[in-house]
């Protein structure tokens, strides 16, 4: 009986080890970039741009032709280049505004 209730301790112990693990590799990597994703990203900051800074979220998302969920994790994975805000005429909507900063940014890695 005491073999069994401490193989059961033993066996918790082992998986409260594994699932804190787990919790602090996913606190590490909240927004790690695919490739893929890499390359959307530059051209969502070139759409933006080309329409001095500031586009609604469903025309940005119906031009690149990417559906709802894909084109949100894109935008969330860029918070140093991209902010959203409601729209002040429909707050149902939001409207993409590049920040300042990134087009430098851009530029900075063209001339490298």
């Amino acid at each position: 009986m005491a073999a069994t209730q401490a193989h059961l301790i033993d066996n918790q112990e082992i998986q409260l080890r594994l699932i804190r693990e787990l919790k602090e590799k996913t606190r590490k990597e909240p927004n790690k970039i695919s490739p893929t994703q890499e390359n959307r990203a530059k051209i969502l900051r070139a759409l933006l741009a080309s329409h001095d800074g500031k586009m609604l979220t469903k025309e940005a998302r119906q031009i690149m032709r990417m559906d709802k969920g894909a084109f949100s994790r894109l935008v969330d994975a860029m918070p140093e280049y991209i902010e959203t805000r409601p729209y002040s005429l429909d707050k149902r909507q939001t409207v993409l505004i590049l920040k300042s900063h990134s087009i430098v940014d851009d530029n900075d890695q063209r001339s490298k």
